[in-house]
């Protein structure tokens, strides 16, 4: 109604001055008629003005609701308007917009399937060179072969963050959520990095009770593990230090944390941490940083209803907090 009056108003102040004018008109032109005629005359005209009016708005009521509440569900197909001329193309309008964008989105839809399905069989393809370069090196024993070595594991992790950064796209098709060992999780990620860890001289210390289990999907878990500790083990410079695995019970909740003694992050820049390709001043010194390790991470645990938080502070190390909830997916 608010919509209908405000887009009437034009007419009712032309109204309004046509009233004013008319015994305006009536005395300067000098003929003199009965006050009772001229109000009678003027409440005539404005009772015909409201029949107008009321079935105007009738007429576009749908119109001027759907105006005044546009929000719809993303998708939704708008609902036929009135039959009157006007809401009728509007409708019409509207309709061919919404086939046009239908059009456009299943289009972007299928070519980002088709590049999804790309990028995994790329990946799948690239791991058969990597395994061959592998198994030709276990019969090399001197340095070069080590550093070979290490620049395959270096591929590996590249080509699985590719490959799960494709598949967040299609996420809901691809988690199992179910009870953990939390330490029995912690303790393969661990083993899958051992040469990393080994190649740096770093310690792992993990204090995680067998008892405790979380609300997890293990695939995605691991890859959110093996990211965490290949940053603490890339950022801590030196050997000697130890990366600390820690777990405890909140209530019904765990808490995971996972404490580097590395270089540790600027106060500028922890907000921005989680952000996409981000590395900040600290990933600059180390070139290995890619920025998409922590903001996979914040991604997966958003999915799985988990909470992600970090704490750091320059030349004191870095501590990464995971919070699982639990009941599971929230």
């Amino acid at each position: 109604m608010r919509l209908f009056l405000k887009d009437q108003r034009p007419l009712l102040l032309f109204y309004l001055l046509q009233m004013i004018l008319v015994p305006v008109l009536y005395y300067l032109s000098g003929e003199s008629r009965p006050l009772s005629i001229i109000l009678y005359g003027m409440a005539l005209s404005a009772a015909v003005l409201l029949i107008y009016l009321v079935y105007r708005y009738i007429q576009h009521h749908k119109l001027y609701s759907r105006l005044a509440q546009p929000a719809a569900a993303p998708g939704e197909l708008p609902a036929p308007l009135d039959d009157a001329p006007l809401p009728e193309a509007v409708s019409e309008l509207l309709q061919a917009t919404h086939r046009h964008y239908q059009e456009q989105l299943q289009s972007h839809i299928s070519r980002m399937d088709q590049h999804i399905i790309f990028i995994n069989r790329w990946v799948h393809q690239m791991k058969t060179p990597l395994s061959v370069i592998q198994l030709t090196l276990q019969e090399l024993d001197d340095e070069a072969a080590g550093s070979i070595q290490e620049e395959l594991e270096r591929l590996r992790k590249g080509l699985e963050m590719v490959i799960y950064t494709s598949r967040l796209e299609r996420f809901e098709d691809d988690f199992q959520v179910q009870s953990l060992p939390l330490r029995r999780i912690i303790s393969e990620a661990v083993a899958e990095n051992r040469r990393l860890f080994i190649r740096r001289g770093i310690k792992v210390d993990i204090r995680v009770d067998e008892s405790l289990t979380v609300y997890s999907d293990a695939k995605w878990l691991m890859f959110m593990l093996t990211q965490i500790l290949v940053n603490a083990v890339n950022y801590t410079s030196g050997s000697g230090k130890t990366v600390a695995v820690t777990a405890q019970a909140m209530g019904k909740d765990i808490q995971l944390d996972i404490t580097d003694q590395g270089i540790g992050i600027s106060s500028e820049d922890l907000k921005r941490v989680f952000n996409p390709y981000f590395t900040g001043e600290r990933g600059r010194q180390y070139h290995e940083s890619t920025g998409m390790g922590l903001y996979l991470v914040r991604e997966i645990c958003s999915r799985l209803g988990h909470k992600v938080g970090l704490e750091s502070k320059p030349g004191e190390g870095t501590t990464v907090r995971i919070i699982f909830n639990g009941t599971g997916l929230q």
